[in-house]
């Protein structure tokens, strides 16, 4: 009978998310992993296979924990245009502290791996797919609740939003002054304002 653990894997996830985040998938030898994790490299492929597929599960619990926990205001059954302007705000300033230099392990992923490597491809896609939909839903609550104009493009909007969200977080990646990304922050969400309702 084999000896129980010595660790849970929701722990090595967590401290392999960070490792990730700071340093890429490239950037990250095993020895490093098995420090890291705090454990030896024979327990590290028991549970994972291989350094390949512990990143893929890190991706698959960073987006199950972590995105959850930043996208819940704008996937929230109320949202609205309040949410939006709130997650730029937000990344704007997670910039100014831990955050700063190193981002969003999903969109370093997808600048570091994506076009390379269709494991970390297929995640990277349902990132992005679930970042749209996310703006989409609350672009919908917003023209329902009267804050937006009714001929508003709201797939436009919501890929519009994505892909400026995507842009402040590799600039927090590559360590952008925070002033930068506030500023860049609030133009992006004074489209909003180009389609509230006239009068």
């Amino acid at each position: 009978m084999g000896r129980p653990k010595q660790y849970e894997r929701t722990d090595l996830l967590d401290r392999a998310v960070e490792l990730f985040r700071r340093q890429g998938f490239n950037g990250t030898s095993t020895a490093e992993l098995v420090a890291e994790l705090g454990v030896n490299r024979k327990s590290m492929y028991a549970e994972f296979g291989s350094k390949q597929e512990l990143f893929e599960a890190t991706l698959e619990h960073y987006q199950r924990k972590h995105l959850t926990n930043v996208l819940a205001p704008l996937e929230a059954p109320d949202a609205g245009v309040d949410a939006i302007r709130g997650a730029f705000t937000d990344y704007a300033t997670a910039s100014e502290g831990w955050f700063h230099g190193r981002g969003c392990l999903m969109c370093n992923t997808a600048v570091e791996r994506g076009p390379l490597d269709p494991a970390s491809g297929k995640y990277v896609t349902a990132y992005l797919a679930r970042i749209t939909r996310a703006f989409r839903n609350a672009l919908e609550n917003g023209k329902n609740q009267g804050d937006l104009d009714a001929t508003a493009d709201l797939d436009e909007l919501a890929a519009f939003f994505t892909t400026a969200l995507i842009g402040v977080a590799a600039c927090i990646r590559a360590e952008a002054p925070p002033a930068q990304l506030h500023a860049a922050s609030r133009v992006t969400t004074s489209v909003l304002d180009m389609h509230r309702p006239a009068g």
